[in-house]
């Protein structure tokens, strides 16, 4: 991960832009806008996986085949799309006040996956990277609200709510049948529909106000008192009603919304966690806050007082080394970064966040054995990122930029090939068709032909070069 919750794209309405800096989407809210910007965070997805897997597997669902979203709004609101996407907004994981909660959520969430209510949208999504199909969903959504698919740019940030809602919602008889099939996978999971009463009760208020001035979630998902009730009967005669999860749960939900204040509201974070609350989770808050303030040193010796405390915690590890690399102690930040993936070496965000401090090392900017076996190690980390989730348009985007260095520092070909081959899977994964497949027609010159790689730009040449009839081309 190139940092523990950096934003690394700012979606639009019509368009995805991507590889913008990663406090554009931060200052993009701050000014105003209600464009959603894209997430991603080891510690926060590993904990949302941890607490849906149970759910997924009771509703017969490979855990593998979805991917969770973590989108940074204010909005209260989560939906499912095209590819067994989840999405949540961080204004829904701040409002939930205990797992249970946000399991009700994710149960519900599971329930459309269940019951084929995906929303779905360009044909382009299948095999996109979830920020360009949240991007795709913005877009169709204008155009559905609109009633065309060429909607202006220059209006997206004040319509890009109203064009999701019309585009996100569903039927309340849709919605008690995601109710329903819910509180069944929570049943089989072991877990109390509690969590999903209460969070339903923290919401019931707004179906009274003006519907401008209700949460996004009553919006698109209609809530009704019969819905309320259904639920409340189920737990009354519910023999899990009164469970509770592993207190590792509680744990990992308490510092979700710490980190998650600690980054989107530092002076807030800085004001509610004061240096006179020593728990981990204040701690942990405090010193993400005086890193986004500008306080590095400050924020490294809180965060040194956490790894003391907890040793065999990769993400106070992760944060330390983001910390570095973001203010120019690259060689410093290695070493961290290195630690957290030895404790947790299944993350592909770690992984990515390794490779590329590998890459940034002064060491690249030498020809030299230490440097060429540096960049080796790069690729390798870059490499087993991409395995473990092959749709991160950042971590091609790395490879790219490594095999372009391995290029010049070995004067072959092959390696200008595959940069080449990298940026087209960049595209691929962005939904950008028209450019992969230019891209991937001038790898193929230089792969070997018949390798995995060459196979694999051919692929996206055909699956992205129209036919005759103006059709893509399937394989």
């Amino acid at each position: 991960m190139m940092s523990a919750l950096k934003k690394i794209i700012w979606l639009c309405v019509v368009a995805v832009m991507v590889m913008q800096t990663p406090l554009l989407a931060v200052h993009a809210q701050e000014a105003g806008g209600s464009v959603p910007s894209f997430i991603r965070d080891a510690e926060i997805e590993n904990y949302l996986r941890a607490l849906a897997t149970p759910l997924y597997r009771a509703a017969d669902i490979d855990p593998n085949s979805v991917t969770i979203v973590i989108v940074e709004s204010n909005v209260v609101n989560a939906f499912v799309a095209e590819g067994m996407n989840e999405f949540f907004y961080t204004g829904l994981l701040q409002l939930t006040d205990s797992p249970e909660q946000l399991a009700g959520v994710i149960a519900h969430e599971t329930g459309h996956i269940a019951g084929g209510h995906l929303i779905r949208g360009k044909e382009e999504m299948k095999n996109a990277s979830a920020e360009a199909i949240l991007g795709m969903l913005l877009a169709v959504a204008a155009g559905v609200a609109s009633g065309s698919g060429g909607v202006a740019a220059g209006g997206m940030a004040g319509g890009a709510s109203m064009a999701e809602r019309s585009y996100l919602t569903f039927s309340r008889s849709v919605e008690a049948s995601a109710d329903s099939a819910g509180m069944s996978f929570l049943d089989r999971a072991g877990v109390s529909a509690r969590g999903m009463l209460e969070f339903f009760n923290k919401l019931k208020d707004q179906e009274m106000l003006p519907a401008d001035r209700q949460d996004e979630y009553v919006r698109t998902h209609p809530l009704t008192q019969d819905r309320i009730d259904a639920v409340q009967l189920h737990l009354d005669s519910s023999p899990l009603k009164d469970a509770k999860l592993a207190d590792k749960f509680y744990t990992m939900h308490e510092r979700m919304k710490a980190k998650l204040l600690g980054y989107l509201q530092p002076e807030t974070a800085l004001l509610r966690y004061t240096d006179n609350d020593q728990r981990i989770s204040a701690r942990y808050a405090r010193a993400i806050a005086l890193y986004r303030t500008g306080q590095a040193d400050h924020a490294i010796t809180v965060t040194d007082s956490l790894i003391k405390q907890e040793p065999a915690n990769p993400f106070f590890y992760e944060l330390k080394a983001q910390i570095q690399f973001d203010n120019g102690r690259v060689e410093e930040s290695i070493a961290n970064y290195k630690k957290a993936n030895d404790l947790l070496p299944d993350s592909s965000l770690l992984r990515q966040a390794y490779g590329h401090a590998l890459l940034e090392s002064k060491d690249q900017d030498r020809a030299s054995a230490k440097s060429g076996a540096r960049l080796d190690l790069a690729i390798q980390q870059l490499l087993e990122s991409n395995r473990l989730e092959d749709r991160t348009p950042l971590t091609w985007r790395f490879l790219a930029s490594a095999w372009g260095r391995k290029a010049e520092l070995t004067q072959d070909p092959h390696f200008e090939a595959m940069a080449t081959y990298a940026l087209a899977e960049e595209s691929a994964a962005e939904g950008k068709d028209k450019t992969a497949g230019q891209l991937a027609d001038r790898a193929m010159k230089g792969l070997i032909k018949g390798s995995v790689y060459w196979v694999r730009a051919q692929d996206i040449k055909l699956s992205t070069t129209p036919d005759d009839d103006g059709k893509k081309k399937k394989d």
